[in-house]
């Protein structure tokens, strides 16, 4: 009786766990890039009430007797999927269609492994030095790990190609570029580490970046660049209200669990009188 209070506890426990994943993807459902989450639950201990034997000459093999603990989550797992392409009509609106990762550093002298993140979300900027830059001032890497400046002449025309090359003229007619925009693969993309601000790192899961170098756009298995678009998040609304609903019952279920045994240890208290 007393191990149906604890499974019922766990129950309501990790719903709730799931219950904010669930939150947080129909908070970034309009979130540029974002990747939708799903905790999994496993079970967990099990009591042996009866241990299992082989037959024998006498008599037939007897089946093990188990009571579970309860259930735990057993990891939230990342949904690295495509989402849809919105236009914007801006240049430096970005968006990767197939394999890869946008490479952003915080330090103008960039390291793959100490101060870069990855992204899939493409709205970038010129900054006061020509720079490009993210939302946050993160500086986007070319092909060859170097960040992106286009001087201080200001920009009169740019473009971008589907293998992402960036060309232009500056103020005084001058070329721009041309650059390469780089873009990072990982043997295992599912175990990238969220950072927040729509950037993941690399983790001991995802690997490093294939090749230990940023790839170039259309080359070798990686995307296409579209500019004038940019991904939006891949949260599918009507997958999470549903899950939301299954899990509320699931919730529902484990706290009805709880007061059903509250209930019976009140009756085996009551026999004493």
């Amino acid at each position: 009786m007393i191990r149906s209070l604890y499974s019922g506890v766990s129950g309501m426990k990790n719903h709730q766990i799931r219950m904010d994943v669930i939150g947080n993807n129909i908070a970034n459902v309009n979130t540029f890039g974002f990747k939708s989450s799903r905790a999994n639950f496993q079970d967990t201990l099990y009591q042996a009430i009866r241990s299992a034997s082989a037959a024998d000459a006498d008599l037939g093999g007897i089946s093990p007797s188990q009571v579970g603990m309860g259930m735990s989550v057993s990891s939230v797992t990342s949904n690295m999927g495509q989402g849809n392409m919105q236009s914007t009509g801006r240049t430096l609106d970005l968006a990767i269609q197939g394999n890869g990762w946008f490479a952003v550093s915080k330090s103008n002298s960039p390291d793959l492994e100490t101060n870069t993140f990855y992204t899939r979300e493409g709205v970038f900027y010129i900054d006061n030095e020509g720079n490009l830059v993210n939302s946050n001032g993160y500086y986007l890497l070319d092909s060859e790990e170097g960040i992106i400046s286009l001087g201080t002449d200001g920009v009169a025309t740019l473009s971008i190609s589907e293998a992402g090359i960036i060309t232009g003229k500056d103020l005084n007619d001058n070329d721009l570029g041309p650059f390469t925009i780089g873009l990072a693969m990982f043997p295992n993309q599912d175990g990238l580490e969220r950072a927040g601000q729509n950037l993941f790192r690399q983790s001991a899961a995802s690997g490093k970046p294939i090749g230990d170098r940023l790839g170039e756009p259309t080359v070798d298995g990686y995307g296409s660049i579209s500019s004038h678009y940019l991904e939006m998040s891949n949260v599918d609304l009507t997958d999470e209200f549903t899950n939301m609903i299954i899990t509320q019952r699931g919730y529902q279920a484990s706290a009805r669990t709880i007061t059903t045994s509250d209930q019976m240890l009140e009756e085996l208290l009551n026999v004493k009188r």
